[in-house]
């Protein structure tokens, strides 16, 4: 298939490319980074350099590519974690959810893609009974707290990758990620995923599911994976390593 993977670079991007190649798949990729263009470049991806916020441009690249899948692996995180900037951060990535996702729909509806897999949040639930089903409440947007500037961003989201006519849109709802390229070595908080296994889960979206919204996580009892086990075949114990060699 043709594949338009807006954030090939990135923590999840970088374990996605090798599951789609291997797969054969026609891969264009997204980064801002000229430098990287290359690196995509040299592991059989096509290149695209485009700023998520430059709507024109995410759409000339989206409509050249021809994708019959569009994947948002989208993020403006930093490489290095900074505790005393955790609020900068995550308001900045709450803007990128919600101006650059709209971006890419807009791309996503002009190339014809039949199907745009995105990536959410699962840490972000209303207090209440765990584990959290994909149809519990979450928490409030309202305030300038962390979860609601994460609420509004994963709201404005999901909003635009559920409800786009013609499309059928996957909102994965990941867990705090964990792992090669992440800020965590290790489980991290109440609702971890390995960051291989949150590629796995978006290779798999490329053919199963039901559109509508999944739980991906590590099996942790917070959050219920039930729905992504029998509707994606989901495994939270996939490692990238093993699966290749």
């Amino acid at each position: 298939m043709r594949i338009f993977l807006a954030g090939a670079t990135g923590a999840i991007g970088r374990r996605l490319t090798p599951l789609l190649l291997a797969a054969g798949h026609d891969v264009t990729g997204t980064t801002r980074s000229v430098d990287k263009a290359g690196e995509l470049k040299a592991r059989g991806i096509e290149p695209a350099v485009v700023d998520a916020f430059d709507r024109d441009a995410l759409l000339h690249a989206a409509v050249r590519a021809r994708p019959e899948i569009v994947i948002h692996q989208l993020t403006d995180l930093p490489q290095v974690f900074d505790p005393a900037r955790r609020t900068e951060i995550l308001t900045r990535n709450a803007r990128l959810r919600r101006e650059g996702t709209a971006s890419l729909m807009a791309a996503a509806r002009a190339s014809g893609c039949r199907r745009i897999i995105a990536q959410s949040l699962a840490f972000i639930y209303a207090t209440g009974p765990e584990p959290h089903l994909e149809t519990d409440a979450l928490a409030s947007a309202e305030g300038e707290g962390r979860d609601a500037i994460n609420a509004r961003g994963v709201r404005a989201l999901e909003e635009a990758v559920l409800n786009a006519p013609g499309i059928e849109g996957i909102a994965l709802r990941y867990g705090l990620l964990y792992g090669p390229g992440t800020w965590f070595a290790g489980p991290t908080g109440p609702v971890p995923l390995h960051v291989d296994a949150a590629a796995r889960a978006a290779f798999l979206a490329l053919s199963r599911g039901s559109p509508g919204i999944y739980n991906i996580a590590d099996d942790c009892g917070a959050v219920s994976i039930e729905k992504a086990r029998k509707g994606l075949g989901f495994d939270p114990t996939f490692r990238l390593e093993a699966a290749l060699n």
